[in-house]
């Protein structure tokens, strides 16, 4: 008996000093470099936890497990690099984290346009895909789930890159980070959280929405699904909550079709929900995203110009960049435009720009400046055109123009000195307004020397 009683005891110490960690905090995952990284996890209250990293062998970091049983630390990191062990040691066995790489973080998140890879068929990432073994890149896919409770931790793991985890891994952030990992060389870490249909409610915490009523009248506007959630908070709780407490380098989003029917609020709605993931995070990381592509919205041939407009006006909001597809559409009856390895560069140019200080990097398009009537014509002029306008296959299109009246007519429109554009119509004698591209399927030629397209705008307020 007082064998027995000797072998429980030691059974019970064994799995009281066993220290748990959330699941992104693993083997192969990637820590954001030069930065004061939190590491954290579980185990018997009281019990210190003692942290080693083989980057800086002469040093310890220790936390005290609170009596919720959950301990937190912070610890420098060096330069990009790798692969570096850290080692977690409580009261029995020490645990160890292989094989961890130094670099840069990202977050893809959104709906289907930032989901979609070869599991979709997608061509370019199943081309892609022989050439994907690199070690240097790594992806965290966090599972879909909803939760009307902010969760700690999500079921998923952190993998190296190969051609059979590549296919199932967003096409826009995996070609992200083969594009930063070739110009600059640095590791890079992509979480991948993000659920096709879903407005951008579900992504956002829920007193964000409950406390505005604007945004609470729009939430409940949205109709229940069955393939994806829509209530307010739901995604956010689940599968942006848990990794909170994980550095990142920054967000990429792509997302707002969801959100064409309720598009008068969607600049007030994004721009908080970026702020509170900020705040969440604790840092002012950058949130670079996709404006919508053209396509058919049902008979409402304005919502999803309105929609893009809004995170036109979303751009301004401090440390967030934009990136225009209009050109990167085949059809405009598919939703899901193709050509995702483009929409990764132009994002990763941004960021190589903006962040990396490669100075020689043009990454935005054209935009509207101001405009002068002159006669019977009126004389558009732009912002960042870059080495000059060009329009592809003809004169400029997508232009209509309007009188006092208001009524827009398709317009006449050519490329003028100083990189302007003069628009006009016989139909309009005294024309007051223009707009451009504010159709939901035009595709716009107009664009800069370097390719970007001119984004989308409206001169009457």
């Amino acid at each position: 008996m007082k064998k027995l009683l000797v072998v429980l005891l030691i059974l019970s110490v064994h799995v009281r000093a066993e220290v748990r960690l959330p699941s992104i905090i693993g083997d192969h995952m990637v820590l954001q470099q030069k930065s004061t990284v939190q590491l954290w996890g579980w185990a018997e209250p009281g019990e210190d936890v003692t942290v080693v990293a083989s980057w800086d062998p002469g040093k310890s970091y220790t936390a005290k497990t609170s009596s919720g049983s959950k301990w937190q630390l912070s610890l420098a990191t060096p330069t990009a690099g790798g692969p570096y062990t850290i080692q977690f040691k409580g009261w029995g066995a020490p645990m160890m984290v292989t094989d961890v790489l130094i670099g840069e973080v990202w977050v893809c998140s959104g709906q289907s346009n930032m989901e979609w890879s070869g599991s979709q068929q997608l061509p370019q990432s199943l081309e892609e895909a022989p050439r994907a073994n690199n070690s240097k890149i790594r992806f965290f896919y966090v599972p879909k789930a909803t939760s009307n409770f902010p969760q700690e931790d999500v079921r998923a793991r952190w993998v190296v890159c190969n051609p059979e985890d590549m296919k199932k891994f967003s096409a826009i952030g995996y070609f992200f980070a083969k594009q930063i990992n070739e110009t600059m060389g640095y590791p890079m870490g992509m979480i991948n959280s993000n659920w096709g249909g879903t407005p951008a409610e579900t992504w956002t915490p829920l007193h964000v929405v409950d406390n505005d009523p604007e945004l609470k009248a729009a939430a409940d506007k949205l109709n229940p699904m069955d393939r994806w959630p829509v209530k307010k908070a739901q995604a956010y709780n689940a599968m942006i909550y848990p990794l909170q407490q994980f550095s990142i380098a920054g967000v990429l989003w792509y997302q707002g079709e969801s959100n064409v029917s309720t598009h008068a609020s969607y600049a007030s709605l994004f721009t908080k929900m970026i702020d509170a993931w900020r705040k969440a995070w604790g840092k002012e990381f950058p949130f670079y995203f996709v404006q919508i592509a053209p396509f058919t919205y049902g008979k409402d041939n304005i919502n999803g110009a309105l929609l893009r407009e809004q995170q036109t006006r979303s751009a301004v909001f401090p440390n967030t960049g934009m990136v225009i597809t209009s050109d990167l559409v085949d059809t405009v009856t598919d939703i899901h435009p193709r050509k995702k390895k483009e929409v990764a560069a132009r994002l990763a140019n941004l960021a190589l720009s903006e962040i990396y200080g490669m100075q020689d990097v043009i990454w935005k398009s054209p935009s509207y400046k101001s405009m002068s009537i002159e006669k019977e014509k009126i004389r558009i002029s732009f912002n960042d055109v870059g080495g000059g306008l060009v329009s592809v296959n003809g004169a400029p299109n997508s232009f209509y123009i309007a009188g006092a009246d208001g009524k827009f007519v398709t317009a006449q429109a050519k490329i003028d000195k100083d990189n302007t554009v003069l628009v006009w119509s016989k139909e309009v004698k005294e024309p007051k307004h223009v707009r451009f591209g504010f159709n939901n399927t035009d595709t716009p030629n107009l664009k800069s020397k370097e390719g970007l397209p001119v984004d989308i705008f409206r001169t009457e307020k």
